[in-house]
């Protein structure tokens, strides 16, 4: 492949343990500069039931290190170097996560990029907290595109994960400032996946909920399995004999798909607060019945109402172009783009001078920025909040996955407004 062809025969090698796992699109990416490439070891979960979720993140970021290789790469004093992308299967289990962690360190990967699941998030922080003080001279860092659970940027910070998504209490945050205005809101069920993030959803819901709309009445609160439910329709027929007028729930991947596909099938038609709502399936399961009542948040919508946004989200497409592959995140692009600015910044690829580079990170793309705080390691920047309608209507010029669906922005929360503070004491590098 072009992107192989050039390097050395020790590179060459490299690059052969991750072409093995990477479908037949990396044929079509641009050629990279000719120096040994930086590897970032994506660990997700590539097989099982969020398969989608997993493949999804790998398109975003293989076009992403695709940007930045087309402009010459990461610039540093012995010639400008390519980003690659090695893939690793979690199977979306902490102790397969652990086990991928291992093997990315023994072929000399020093930076990590993970997200969906803040179980194995947690687990990889606890790993490479102790691999960093172990082995000083092999040390790693740990890029979190999606794992939320505040914990991880408040009591267990490191000063080696450096998160880019907001976590769950910064979205449930924007979800309330639309929810609190829905005066007609008098009953809400609380859904969500059995683990730390989903229990933590839930707690948040609970306090968000009485601090701000203490007249709503919870008539549904509970948890279950994550990732094994194959029939939702036992706990969509709870909800719709709970009197509920709207469903609050951190669910994700199939798990999402699925609840909202037996809420429709047992005709619930109340409104879904959710923070992954827009994709994956959920538009189309919901279909015309998610339309005004699908309501979710993110760092960015497709419909943003932009020209630099629609360009970005074209170019994607371009890349991309089946439906099912229509899943971009901003904060993605922005990741990648932060962490080349470090490495370009500290002129090494050493991961504690990367790390305080990255700390002072402040990046801009099709019209976002975004900023590293320092104190703790999370991302500031935009949150919008969009609600689900037919393509065509007004604000919703483009839709999602093929679908006919695509969601309008109803709500923007500045970096200043999606900040909450933190309990973070930052050990240093």
């Amino acid at each position: 492949m072009t992107l192989i062809s050039r390097r050395g025969l020790a590179t060459l090698a490299v690059a052969a343990l991750s072409l093995a796992t990477v479908p037949p699109v990396l044929a079509q990416a641009p050629t990279p500069p000719r120096g040994e490439p930086i590897r970032i070891a994506m660990i997700e979960g590539l097989s099982g039931p969020f398969a989608n979720t997993g493949e999804a993140v790998f398109r975003n970021l293989l076009w992403a290190t695709e940007r930045v290789n087309a402009r010459g790469g990461v610039k540093l004093p012995g010639g400008a170097r390519p980003l690659i992308i090695e893939r690793f299967d979690s199977k979306n289990q902490a102790e397969e996560a652990l086990a991928s962690l291992r093997l990315a360190n023994d072929r000399g990967i020093a930076i990590v990029a993970q997200g969906n699941s803040s179980a194995a998030a947690s687990a990889i922080v606890e790993a490479i907290n102790k691999h960093n003080e172990r082995e000083p001279q092999r040390r790693q860092l740990f890029l979190n595109y999606s794992a939320v659970d505040p914990a991880l940027t408040n009591e267990k910070c490191s000063p080696w994960h450096f998160r880019f998504d907001a976590h769950a209490d910064m979205r449930m945050a924007a979800l309330m400032s639309v929810l609190r205005e829905d005066k007609d809101l008098e009953r809400i069920y609380l859904i969500g996946q059995d683990y730390s993030f989903g229990q933590g959803v839930l707690r948040e819901a609970r306090r968000q909920l009485g601090a701000q709309r203490p007249d709503v009445k919870i008539v549904g609160d509970e948890l279950h399995p994550m990732a094994r439910i194959k029939d939702f329709l036992p706990y969509a027929t709870k909800i719709k004999a709970s009197g509920a007028q709207a469903v609050l729930t951190g669910n994700w991947g199939n798990d999402l798909t699925l609840l909202v596909k037996a809420a429709r099938e047992v005709g619930f038609d109340g409104r879904f607060y959710t923070f992954y709502g827009n994709a994956l399936g959920a538009p189309a399961a919901l279909g015309d019945a998610g339309i005004g009542k699908v309501v979710a948040v993110a760092d960015w919508f497709p419909n943003v109402p932009t020209p630099e946004s629609e360009a970005f989200y074209k170019t994607f497409r371009e890349r991309f172009p089946k439906p099912e592959d229509d899943y971009v995140h901003m904060r993605m692009q922005l990741m990648i783009e932060a962490l080349a600015q470090a490495i370009e910044r500290a002129g090494t690829v050493e991961a504690g001078a990367v790390a305080t580079q990255l700390e002072k990170a402040d990046v801009s793309l099709a019209g976002q920025r975004g900023r590293m705080r320092g104190a703790d390691h999370q991302f500031q920047q935009n949150l919008a909040v969009a609600v689900m309608d037919r393509q065509g209507a007004p604000g919703v010029k483009l839709d999602v996955e093929g679908s006919g669906y695509g969601f309008r922005v109803i709500r923007t929360l500045t970096p200043q407004q999606a900040e909450l503070p933190h309990t973070c004491t930052m050990p240093r590098f």
